[in-house]
């Protein structure tokens, strides 16, 4: 055992090799493939090659092919069983030293959960999210979307969607996420990102570190072909959001601890498109 921990943490402390890891953990559970890797990274993909072959060496990352490509995935089992030693044996168990708080507090019991969802442009699949959120249940969640690199305005198939869904399009805007990481920025509960590109980035370390899942889909705004084709391309955006935001509503998130919260919200990013 505690060579496989030496082995893993001597492979995390070269800097690209953990960049590696940090954004397969943001993208957890997703399988990335590694040109996906390569570009986010900007790193040759004969680099990438051996920094991904020595993180499967110590047990970090999985390798699975899918047709023609090769995709990777964190082997959570081996990060969680280097963190539980590390906490069970270095720190002797002893939460009051090595646990960081927000693992270490009860469960969230607030009146209202602050939850911001993130996305590149901030157009569509984050403002479906946030719509959404607000109308099943506004009395428990206050439902915020931005975006790394907004765009000045919302698509237009994205509000046909929302009109016809009998939402209230008023106070949607498109905005940047640093727009939240001001002194007078609420407090983020949870934090949700629904597209690829914007998980690859880093984006800012939310104070209070809340519980943060995975979401990612398909662009709706990349769809082509004929009216119709891309207005079914934002319907199926909206409903898959739809479905998982309905099952985040239905946890009983005041009484899960911090690991079985963030374990539920992993899971939700599994589950089908529609109901």
């Amino acid at each position: 055992m505690e060579t496989d921990i030496s082995i893993r943490l001597t492979t995390l402390g070269h800097p690209q090799r953990l960049a590696v890891f940090r954004l397969l953990m943001r993208r957890y559970p997703d399988r990335v493939p590694a040109g996906e890797l390569a570009q986010a990274l900007d790193i040759k993909p004969s680099t990438l090659s051996a920094y991904l072959s020595a993180l499967m060496q110590a047990g970090l990352v999985t390798q699975d092919r899918i047709a023609t490509s090769l995709q990777y995935s964190i082997a959570m089992a081996a990060v969680n069983q280097t963190f539980d030693y590390l906490f069970n044996d270095c720190c002797r168990g002893r939460p009051d030293l090595c646990a960081p708080a927000p693992f270490a507090r009860s469960p969230m019991t607030q009146p209202k959960y602050n939850v911001l969802f993130i996305c590149t442009g901030n157009s569509a699949r984050s403002i479906f999210a946030e719509a959404i959120l607000r109308k099943e249940a506004g009395d428990r969640f206050n439902a915020y979307s931005a975006g790394t690199l907004p765009r000045s305005e919302l698509n237009p198939f994205a509000l046909d969607v929302l009109r016809a869904k009998g939402h209230d399009i008023s106070d949607l805007s498109s905005k940047n996420v640093n727009v939240f990481t001001g002194p007078d920025a609420p407090a983020f509960d949870f934090v949700f990102t629904v597209c690829n590109q914007a998980a690859n980035e880093e984006c800012p370390a939310w104070s209070g570190q809340p519980v943060s899942a995975h979401w990612g889909m398909p662009d709706p705004v990349k769809a082509t072909g004929t009216d119709a084709e891309k207005s079914l391309a934002f319907q199926g955006a909206y409903g898959a959001l739809a479905n998982r935001i309905k099952l985040f509503t239905a946890l009983p998130i005041a009484s899960l601890d911090r690991m079985s919260l963030q374990k539920a919200v992993d899971q939700i990013a599994q589950s089908p498109s529609e109901i």
